[in-house]
């Protein structure tokens, strides 16, 4: 028996309010996962279009701004 099928076989003998429970919780796992997911890309794709920039020692002014929201 995989492992899908025993959390199958073990939800099926729980009562339905536990079941809610474990749906609730399983629901919040995708979540969770799908916002790691997203942080991780997120981070991947800051640190590739500030690579070679770590070492730039040009320093920019207010003067050197063409657009200002202040």
């Amino acid at each position: 028996m995989n492992l899908a099928k025993k959390i199958i076989h073990h939800v099926e003998a729980l009562p339905e309010t536990k079941q809610i429970e474990v749906l609730d919780f399983v629901e919040y796992l995708h979540a969770k996962t799908a916002m790691q997911d997203k942080q991780e890309w997120t981070d991947f794709a800051l640190a590739a279009a500030m690579r070679g920039l770590e070492n730039d020692d040009i320093s920019y002014s207010i003067e050197d701004l063409e657009e200002s929201f202040l």
